[in-house]
């Protein structure tokens, strides 16, 4: 039992796991009340391991082996009609100070991830990822690799204030009930986590405060390297191009006795980047430096209608532009407009994101989603849920201006709407069925026959998923 100043921080760090941990390190920080249980209702696939797991957890250490795998294939449209196969292995280990009979208050996360397979990001013509886990852990397509994600210590220094430090994950931020987790809910990328943040690195060594100002509510300030990446682990060059300052405040809110979230965060990095805004000439030089590897690289594509039909665009007019400040405002909610009686984790609602960012650095302006979600509401599957939802990015204006005038290749949007079902097969396993239609933000590509330029239609892309939890 924590000592009285303690014992809010457990709930609390449940909640801090939400921000940021992922999604499947959840129930680890406490871990669940038993791994035991037949097939059917055991929370991991493996059961208890004859006792010693519930032992173990008892004791303040969990571990957690989770296996994604994701099929899609692009059925028309796109640059190519083609099918991929991507897989993800994750490894999380939590430990409980307390529990382990050391002092109270303090939490240790490990977590990494591998990757496997192909997919079709390139094939679909999108911009933004339409499956978010086809670029983890290395930020590229078609690269597997395996990668440290996070590895942090918290402590609470009382019920209301602790402090976190080490290799922080920050996909976990911009947290939403209905649209965060690309293992069971939605592929797309924004439709996971707003857009605007793609600048940020979602792996780097930093430090976080954690604040619980009242029940239900979480406050973060955090600062950053802002050349972390998962790939790289030493410490030698922290924070030798600048910081990375991050704020977010998420609050439960029930309306009529129905739980709903409102989040607010905030970005800002004094990191030198190259400017969107370039002198003509050295509009291919930007494609080639500053390739975006969050929104697909779609570098090489453009450089090649460049160096095909714009030649004079090709040959750098001077140095690079630079600026050394970018940030980026977001906010979000998702808010249950009906749950049945006694089950408030249950029931039907909807979701919103926005967020802005200064354009002049960030390739994307704007991001809004919108959609809706069920959950345990379809008689006879209780622990199944669904999904629909529209997303919008909204490019800025100085990417790539001096292409734009010549020839309409289109980046100036790219809308993307996603349906999704969920099966639960069992607790510890999952199967969904995916459908996307993407009108893609790059409206040209270089026709493989060498006449011309083709434009990319609107690409529909179906795909089965497969998450198992050991």
């Amino acid at each position: 039992m924590l000592p009285t100043p303690f014992r809010g921080a457990l709930p609390a760090l449940g909640i801090l796991s939400f921000l940021l941990a992922p999604a499947p390190a959840l129930a680890q920080i406490p871990a669940p009340e038993t791994y035991a249980g037949d097939f059917w209702t055991r929370p991991r696939l493996t059961g208890d391991w004859g006792g010693f797991r519930d032992q173990m957890a008892k004791r303040g250490v969990a571990l957690d082996v989770d296996w994604l795998q994701t099929l899609q294939g692009v059925m028309s449209g796109g640059k190519d009609q083609d099918a991929g196969y991507w897989g993800t292995f994750e490894y999380t280990l939590s430990l409980d100070s307390q529990k382990m009979g050391l002092w109270p208050g303090a939490f240790l996360t490990a977590y990494g991830m591998s990757s496997y397979g192909s997919t079709i990001l390139k094939d679909s013509g999108a911009l933004i990822p339409v499956n978010l886990a086809g670029i983890l852990p290395s930020l590229a397509e078609d690269e597997p690799a395996s990668a440290l994600m996070q590895l942090t210590f918290a402590q609470f220094l009382a019920p209301w204030v602790g402090v976190m430090v080490g290799k922080i994950y920050t996909l976990g931020s911009d947290m939403n009930a209905f649209a965060h987790d690309w293992r069971t809910q939605f592929l797309n990328l924004n439709l996971n986590v707003n857009a605007t943040l793609l600048t940020a690195p979602i792996s780097a060594w930093g430090g976080s405060l954690i604040f619980i100002p009242m029940e239900g509510s979480l406050v973060t300030l955090g600062v950053l390297d802002p050349n972390g990446t998962p790939l790289d682990n030493s410490l030698d060059d922290v924070f030798e191009d600048g910081v990375l300052l991050a704020a977010e405040g998420r609050f439960t809110i029930k309306p009529f006795g129905l739980v709903g979230h409102q989040l607010l965060g905030f970005m800002w990095s004094n990191k030198e980047r190259v400017a969107l805004r370039q002198d003509p000439g050295n509009t291919a030089v930007l494609l080639l430096q500053n390739r975006f590897p969050r929104l697909a690289n779609p570098g090489p594509i453009l450089r090649r209608i460049i160096e095909r039909f714009f030649p004079e665009l090709a040959v750098p007019a001077g140095p690079l532009k630079t600026l050394d400040d970018t940030w980026s405002l977001y906010y979000n909610f998702d808010q249950y407009l009906w749950s049945p009686t006694g089950a408030a984790d249950k029931g039907f609602g909807m979701f919103f994101r926005f967020g802005v960012s200064d354009g002049k650095v960030n390739p994307v302006k704007y991001s809004f989603n919108v959609g809706f979600s069920g959950n345990g509401v379809i008689p006879g599957r209780p622990n199944d849920t669904f999904g629909i939802g529209w997303s919008r990015v909204e490019l800025s204006d100085d990417l790539l201006s001096a292409l734009r005038s010549r020839v309409d290749i289109g980046l100036e949007r790219e809308d993307a709407v996603e349906i999704y079902y969920n099966f639960a097969l069992a607790k510890s396993i999952g199967l969904s069925l995916d459908l996307q239609v993407v009108p893609p933000a790059v409206k040209k590509t270089v026709s493989p026959s060498g006449g011309g330029l083709k434009d990319v239609d609107t690409a529909l892309i179906g795909g089965a998923r497969a998450f198992v939890r050991f």
